[in-house]
């Protein structure tokens, strides 16, 4: 049975997707300067930590060659520990970062 719209993410069909990638840049800029923000909590950075280092770790808790499963876990959890990561930081700094990086898109830089 071939994959339909009903099955697939909603997304993929709207060109969401193509938007994330598109700013994926941006997005790499924000966890890094949050990261690197003081004011963020060690726990939030221990997120981040853990879950960088599990993408990358070779064990996983279903191995990659399993068929289509074994990425889509590592994604899962990349996906849910960014959200955490973001979700932990003080709301304000994470505005005032978007803004900073808003700001250098806008500005051409």
């Amino acid at each position: 049975m071939p994959p339909t719209s009903r099955s697939l993410p909603r997304f993929l069909f709207t060109g969401r997707a193509l938007q994330i990638l598109a700013h994926l840049p941006e997005f790499v800029r924000l966890y890094w300067r949050l990261f690197r923000d003081g004011r963020v909590s060690i726990l939030a950075k221990a997120v981040l930590v853990l879950t960088l280092a599990y993408v990358v770790w070779p064990f996983d808790i279903i191995p990659d060659f399993v068929p289509v499963i074994g990425e889509m876990d590592d994604l899962g959890i990349l996906c849910a520990g960014l959200w955490l990561f973001v979700r932990l930081c003080p709301p304000e700094v994470v505005r005032e970062r978007v803004r900073e990086i808003s700001t250098r898109r806008e500005a051409g830089g």
